[in-house]
């Protein structure tokens, strides 16, 4: 991802090797640090744009949608880029949303996120 990304949040998150799976192996942002159920995310070299945790979320399921962050929006400098993004979500079978000038995917918590040219 470039260094344009425009993602920044923390969610609880179980287990941690699905939100690496997701944030990193799909949507393809680097894992910058690794520490106590926390994984950090980033994307052009930043220290974090991103992190996911396990904290406090034993027993937690999808997202009901009632309280915290409904989507958040990854901003990518090229129309290539997020085609990039689009090929991984394919290679990993995740079902996701198409339009002119977004992608729109959930992910595994259903937590939105929506992937454009910024």
């Amino acid at each position: 991802m470039g260094d344009r990304a425009a993602a920044r949040r923390a969610r609880g998150l179980r287990p941690a090797s699905a939100a690496r799976a997701f944030y990193s192996e799909t949507l393809g942002f680097d894992v910058t640090a690794e520490a106590d159920g926390a994984l950090f995310y980033s994307a052009g070299g930043y220290h974090h744009h991103l992190a996911t945790n396990t904290w406090q979320s034993a027993g937690a399921g999808a997202r009901s949608g009632a309280i915290g962050l409904e989507r958040v929006t990854v901003v990518l400098p090229t129309r290539d880029d997020v085609e990039e993004v689009a090929e991984r979500l394919d290679a990993a079978g995740a079902a996701y949303e198409r339009s002119d000038d977004a992608l729109e995917v959930a992910d595994p918590w259903g937590n939105g996120v929506r992937i454009v040219v910024g």
